[in-house]
């Protein structure tokens, strides 16, 4: 490790709500609101925080069910210290107590934005199609497209 690395402490926990929404953005994340920051931040199955000169830059949480499904979140370095090898200690420490406490048979996933990918593979990630399955999501909030639950297109059923 180098001097600059030298001067990063990584500690276990998560950021405040406003230091939260604050590392988001400053990656290029989306924002989150305080009150769903509030609710999220508390139920994290393990997190780290990032910090330079005692001010949080970076940090990494996991959250699932603590037995099979855990999904890996908010992975984040500031773009001033970007390049230093950040990602890689936050993802070393995140997937390194995923080994020590997650079952073996726990599935882990992942949403890879851009050239995050290369670091996630160094980690033993995989993209999903070529395993048969295909990643999807759907943001709360947004407008219900036709067919879909509550979409007015399907048939309704009746008794």
């Amino acid at each position: 490790m180098n001097a600059m690395s030298d001067s990063y402490e990584l500690r276990i926990g998560v950021p405040s709500v406003e230091d939260f929404r604050r590392l988001r953005t400053d990656a290029g994340l989306s924002d989150k609101s305080p009150e769903a920051a509030a609710l999220a931040l508390p139920n994290t199955w393990f997190g780290v925080v990032l910090e330079h000169g005692g001010r949080p830059i970076g940090m990494g949480r996991i959250i699932g069910d603590g037995g099979t499904a855990f999904q890996i979140v908010d992975i984040c370095v500031n773009p001033a210290h970007q390049g230093r090898g950040l990602g890689r200690r936050i993802m070393a420490a995140l997937t390194g107590e995923l080994e020590r406490r997650a079952p073996a048979t726990a599935y882990v996933s992942l949403i890879a934005d851009g050239p995050a990918r290369f670091l996630y593979e160094k980690f033993g990630f995989a993209d999903t199609a070529g395993h048969g399955s295909i990643g999807m999501y759907r943001m709360m909030g947004a407008r219900r497209t036709a067919g879909g639950p509550d979409g007015g297109s399907a048939p309704a059923e009746t008794s």
